[in-house]
């Protein structure tokens, strides 16, 4: 009756007005009275019911509207669909009107229809009330979502259960692009180290080897003085000298094999190479508590620089000084980045630990050298090749917080920030 009065209201009116009169005309003046009080009553009562159902109709429509937007489907106890919002229909890869009907297993392959009438019928929910699944669209395509199962109330329909479902193609996309720049990052500290680690077998092992060349082709000079009876041992002499710098060239190539070489400097923004490893910097505040702070401005930001190198290098800094800290009550590791103009872009990493002795402070990149009780004294000497290689110097102080604080500078890209 109040939709009623809403969508015919100007006849309703003119009906009450008409009715008023006649009652006028035909009624004493006592019946007059109370035929217009009770006119005004109808028509007061009309009004606030009108009032009451547009109201009920504006919710009403915001309702749809929301619930458009949200992938929601009802089922009923075998499992078929009976409504389907369109943003549901959309994730499902059909139109609402094609899905009505249709199991809900059509989609998601796994789901236990039987399970569903067993919980309607009374039994415990066995289906998870939270969980991945996959749907196959028509078209082919495997979307992974999640669903949230309820039923409905009793009171309201004790033979339906409700689905909410989620889009995860965005997050799995972006747990994708994670275990790519891991697996990026592993491969690069694995070169980087055996490179580091063959340049200090070389260093190390030249100077002996140099050595025995030189004691050798003394050994060959003497023995040549011994005339005939000294060509065999001379021969000998000879191959051990061709074998020993034959060991010098090999160790020679295995560093210019295990070498990145010289590195291709492009343009990138600090603020995007570091914010690419904010979900390492989750996982790893997740496993140790230490808190890790990132306030690189991204003003002036445009580097040259190696993507991945530079974000190996930042990461090993990372966890240098999640390590320093580790076991602290409130650890704390900063990143910051500022743009110093024409002298070009500092990064710092700090940490609040207890800082690196005075003593060790020159030989903390030095190769081999660690403070750590399982650590293999790589880690800082190859961040600061990763550094070098970059036209720039890794140094180390003492930080404001407290701990360690290493630092350098990159050179920027003057004519993308002119223009």
């Amino acid at each position: 009756m109040a939709t009623a009065l809403v969508a015919q209201r100007p006849a309703t009116f003119t009906a009450i007005v008409l009715s008023v009169i006649a009652d006028m005309l035909i009624l004493p003046r006592q019946g007059i009275a109370n035929a217009v009080v009770h006119a005004a009553l109808f028509v007061a009562v009309a009004l606030v019911m009108a009032e009451v159902c547009h109201r009920l109709a504006s919710r009403s429509a915001l309702l749809d509207s929301i619930l458009a937007s949200v992938p929601v489907v009802t089922l009923n106890g075998e499992g078929r669909i009976l409504r389907i919002t369109p943003a549901a229909a959309d994730l499902l890869g059909v139109t609402p009107e094609e899905a009505l009907s249709r199991p809900f297993s059509t989609f998601a392959t796994d789901f236990d229809t039987t399970a569903l009438a067993a919980v309607i019928e009374g039994a415990p929910l066995s289906l998870p009330a939270t969980g991945s699944w996959l749907a196959r669209r028509p078209d082919g395509e495997i979307v992974p979502m999640t669903i949230h199962a309820s039923l409905l109330s009793p009171s309201v329909d004790p033979e339906r259960m409700v689905l909410s479902l989620g889009d995860q193609r965005q997050t799995t996309a972006a747990n994708e692009r994670m275990r790519d720049l891991m697996n990026q990052l592993s491969k690069s500290w694995r070169l980087n180290s055996m490179g580091e680690m063959a340049a200090t077998l070389a260093h190390e092992l030249n100077q002996p080897l140099t050595a025995a060349t030189v004691y050798l082709h003394a050994g060959q000079t003497d023995i040549a003085r011994a005339g005939p009876l000294g060509d065999s041992a001379g021969r000998a002499l000879d191959l051990a000298k061709t074998q020993l710098i034959r060991a010098g060239d090999i160790i020679r190539r295995m560093r210019e094999f295990v070498s990145t070489g010289a590195r291709e400097l492009t343009d990138q923004r600090v603020s995007s190479m570091i914010e690419d490893l904010r979900p390492l910097f989750d996982l790893i505040r997740m496993d140790t508590g230490v808190v890790i702070r990132v306030d690189v401005r991204d003003v002036g930001d445009h580097v040259l620089a190696d993507r991945i190198q530079f974000q190996q290098a930042i990461n090993n800094l990372v966890r240098n000084a999640v390590d320093a800290v580790a076991g602290r009550e409130l650890g704390l590791v900063r990143i910051t980045g500022r743009s110093l103009g024409n002298q070009g872009y500092e990064i710092i990493v700090e940490d609040d630990g207890p800082g690196i002795p005075e003593d060790q402070m020159d030989r903390i990149f030095q190769p081999m050298t660690t403070t750590k009780a399982s650590g293999m004294g790589l880690g800082l000497s190859v961040t600061r090749s990763i550094i070098e290689s970059h036209d720039s110097v890794l140094t180390v102080g003492r930080s404001p917080l407290g701990g360690a604080a290493f630092s350098f500078c990159l050179s920027p890209v003057l004519e993308l920030e002119a223009a």
